[in-house]
């Protein structure tokens, strides 16, 4: 059996018996639909995409509630298209995992025209941003995309060329972004939502401000009109929603290939793009999933709320979120992802049988859940009693502490920095155990030495070499008396959120805490079991 719409279409009792849906739907009528009439195009075409949000409006187009697809644009590694989306004819074999070992198989239309952005040609973008019938654009391309400035407050390189070159040249995500939004403006300024997706605080107020922050200085340069800036500026014109999304998705496992193989499914092996991505024709990912977004869209929307979205207010998006990113979710893996580094683990759900790691992210739970806000729709109690019972320890999702220890620099303050505001507000500061612990097992990770001893491999992370220049002179095995050179990160707003050596004990802690995870060979652990048993 072969992925593609030949393929699903003429073999259709085949897929049945190997257990996997496809869509019953005319795909080339959906496909042409798209590109005459499109409401929906998506930046970011990895897996989230694939498997949750592509998903979404698969399950629309099925049930009649949508005629057309997403667009799926891709600024970083154009690869995917190339290799995972053009040879499948934009389909994708799900894969929900549940606990129990059993999956639930099937294959989404949902994409119904995929573009590659990252070799110069943005002709097939401008022509879409252009079009009237085009309602949302959606966002997943992970907080660096939304970066503009360094910590010193610098421009960021890429995007201070794209500043200077115009919008006709523009190469980082937000320039050609903020380029396509000013030929809509041209075109007629019709309304339309800007939907950040991405897993992180407020995304909608950072797509907004990466927008402004670039089209304000073309207006500078006199690239673009007063008039544009006065319409991104309009949220009745273009709104920029807030949203929270939640769905474990992670790179695909090799064994599951290997047992799609097995049933007859031909071309299902993962591949290694020249940037690095690690992705395969399917996408294997957690059975539950989340979306909230802010019913803002003043050119219309999908029914999103048919396909099991809820459709809210700017605040209770923001307390979703907040529960989620900043207490439920986000921080355990966090804590799981840079122990699990330390402690040589290679999956998540193995380290929630090892009883240190199971009592420090049950201990972080309830650190949170004294000042998380219930959002109303989801019940924060129910929440992550799901997150610590059965999604975290499934042992059928191959998610890797490596993989989330991705990027932790720019994940700090979201992740823990309301948390620690929640405390001082309430005068609680000083109660903050695994906070602390967390921050300075970041710390004892990026000396790139696990509990052993042994060199081991960091994640890729935008500030690893300034954050591991602090480090120097630390050395495990040492007494390490003088702590003083983090002071300066500890004391970063933009890294945690706070300057931490102004909160009463909380810097000081986390130096404690590195001190004792840097005595010897095993002492991280010993540091660990110590605090959760204590």
């Amino acid at each position: 059996m072969v992925l593609s719409i030949k393929g699903i279409t003429g073999e259709k009792e085949r897929w049945k018996s190997a257990g996997v849906d496809i869509p019953s739907y005319d795909i080339p009528a959906v496909r042409e639909a798209t590109k005459d009439s499109p409401k929906w195009l998506h930046f970011g075409a990895g897996n989230i995409f694939r498997g949750f949000i592509a998903g979404l409006a698969d399950t629309l187009i099925e049930e009649g509630k949508l005629e057309s697809g997403i667009v799926a644009a891709e600024t970083f590694d154009g690869e995917i298209i190339e290799k995972i989306y053009e040879p499948y004819d934009n389909l994708t074999l799900s894969i929900g995992l549940k606990a129990d070992g059993t999956s639930v198989k099937k294959v989404t239309a949902g994409i119904g025209d995929a573009i590659r952005l990252d070799q110069g040609d943005t002709n097939e973008l401008r022509r879409y941003m252009k079009m009237s019938s085009l309602q949302m654009v959606s966002f997943t391309i992970t907080e660096k995309g939304y970066a503009y400035m360094d910590l010193a407050g610098n421009t960021l390189g890429p995007v201070e060329m794209d500043i200077e070159a115009g919008p006709e040249n523009a190469r980082t995500a937000m320039g050609i972004v903020v380029s396509a939004l000013n030929d809509r403006y041209n075109a007629g300024a019709f309304p339309i939502s800007m939907v950040s997706m991405d897993n992180c605080s407020q995304n909608g107020r950072k797509l907004k401000n990466a927008v402004l922050f670039i089209a304000e200085r073309w207006f500078k340069r006199g690239f673009v009109e007063k008039g544009f800036i006065d319409y991104i500026s309009d949220e009745t014109k273009v709104a920029f929603p807030w949203s929270m999304i939640d769905k474990i998705t992670p790179r695909p496992d090799e064994k599951i290939a290997e047992s799609l193989a097995g049933l007859g499914i031909e071309g299902m092996a993962p591949i290694v793009t020249g940037r690095k991505t690690f992705i395969a024709p399917f996408v294997n990912a957690e059975i539950p999933q989340y979306l909230v977004i802010e019913d803002s869209f003043p050119n219309g929307r999908p029914p999103l709320e048919e396909a099991g979205v809820y459709m809210t207010d700017r605040d209770t998006v923001n307390n979703a979120e907040r529960m989620k990113v900043m207490t439920c979710l986000n921080p355990l893996h966090t804590a799981l992802a840079l122990s699990g580094c330390i402690l040589g683990f290679n999956k998540i759900s193995e380290e929630m049988r090892d009883e240190d790691l199971k009592k420090l992210v049950y201990k972080l739970g309830d650190e949170g859940m004294k000042v998380v806000t219930s959002p109303g729709i989801i019940e924060p109690e129910d929440f992550i009693k799901e997150v610590l019972e059965e999604r975290l320890p499934n042992p059928a999702l191959p998610d890797t502490p490596q993989r989330i220890a991705t990027d932790t620099s720019q994940k700090m303050a979201i992740r823990f920095g309301e948390t620690i505001h929640g405390y001082m507000s309430q005068g609680m500061e000083e109660d903050l155990k695994i906070v602390p612990f967390v921050i300075a097992s970041w710390f004892r990770y990026l000396t790139g030495l696990d509990d052993e001893g042994r060199e081991m491999s960091l994640s890729p992370d935008p500030m690893t070499d300034v954050i591991r220049s602090a480090l120097v002179g630390l050395e495990l095995g040492k007494d390490n008396d003088d702590m003083s050179g983090i002071n300066w990160i500890l004391t970063n707003i933009e890294l945690f959120g706070s300057n931490l050596m102004d909160i009463d004990s909380l810097g000081d802690k986390i130096k404690i805490y590195l001190k004792d995870m840097l005595k010897g060979p095993g002492a991280y652990r010993r540091t660990l079991h110590q605090l959760v048993n204590g």
